[in-house]
């Protein structure tokens, strides 16, 4: 059971680490202070084969109006993908998924509203940003030095996440560490310096828990990582990057009818643990979370 016994412990560890500040940064007309507010991401999935249906788009127009919704409900960020990341679903070429994307990246931007793009491609990004994105959501590492000069090029922010594998589509079993942040620190430090030595600045990190490897069956196993994840999320801080982190579902403990529940709880927990920029197809209700949580008065 996670109660304040486990929290309690983890501060008694690692309480050092609450009071890192990371670098805050603009992108278009907005200012991010990362120390003194916690920012929401909303979802456009253009892949039919997203199981959220709620975030699928199937036309530009129902997407364009989905993220207009979306900042209205409280996002101040929309990210849109063309694959899915499913072990099942669909691939898609760098051409196919420019066509889907710019018709929705382009109208959004042009409305001013502060648009990511997830894929590995880097194409795909490229396009994306002559489009208006300003955000290239990073779903691998391959081609990661080819996308940070892109996004030096173009003056956008990457997430670079944690994936183990070339990219999201192309990964095996999870590796678990007895604590996996030093793994994460590790992983990050590499890749925030070869950013930091091409003058970008404006990055996330991504701890990756919207992936999916073939040994996270274990529905206590995998809960347990995502909750760890987030409460351990403050001492990713020590990079001096924002912390960006998806919300997942956990359909064992929200079934089918109640599953729009699961991501306001993960919400808690990533507020908490100090996550900058939160991803969810939820914005309305985690933003009222956020919302209720920031009513507490020291």
């Amino acid at each position: 059971m996670l109660d304040l016994t486990v929290i309690r412990d983890l501060l008694a560890r690692h309480g050092d680490a609450l009071d890192a500040p990371v670098r805050g940064f603009t992108l278009g007309d907005t200012r991010f202070d990362f120390n003194a507010h916690r920012y929401l991401t909303g979802v456009i999935n253009l892949s039919t084969d997203s199981w959220y249906t709620e975030s699928v788009c199937r036309t530009a127009d129902e997407a364009v109006a989905r993220g207009r919704q979306l900042v209205k409900d409280g996002a101040h960020l929309i990210d849109v993908g063309a694959e899915s990341t499913l072990p099942h679903a669909a691939r898609f070429g760098v051409q196919a998924q420019i066509d889907q994307l710019l018709p929705v990246v382009r109208p959004l931007a042009e409305d001013g509203i502060l648009v990511s793009v997830e894929s590995y491609h880097p194409e795909v990004l490229e396009a994306a940003a002559q489009a208006g994105a300003k955000v290239f959501n990073l779903t691998g590492t391959a081609a990661a030095d080819e996308v940070l000069d892109l996004a030096v090029e173009y003056d956008c922010a990457v997430i670079l996440c944690y994936v183990q594998g070339q990219h999201v589509r192309d990964v095996g079993d999870f590796t678990f560490f007895e604590d996996m942040v030093p793994e994460l620190l590790t992983y990050f430090g590499d890749l925030t310096a070869r950013a930091s030595a091409r003058g970008l600045e404006k990055v996330f990190v991504d701890p990756g828990l919207g992936f999916y490897y073939k040994n996270l069956n274990d529905s206590a196993q995998r809960v347990t990582h995502q909750m760890n994840t987030f409460l351990n999320c403050f001492r990713l801080a020590e990079l001096g990057y924002p912390t960006f982190n998806i919300l997942p579902h956990a359909p064992e403990a929200f079934r089918e009818d109640e599953r729009r529940g699961a991501e306001p709880f993960f919400g808690v927990l990533a507020a908490l643990g100090g996550t900058h920029m939160i991803r969810t197809h939820e914005v309305r209700a985690v933003s009222r979370v956020l919302e209720a949580l920031g009513m507490y008065r020291r």
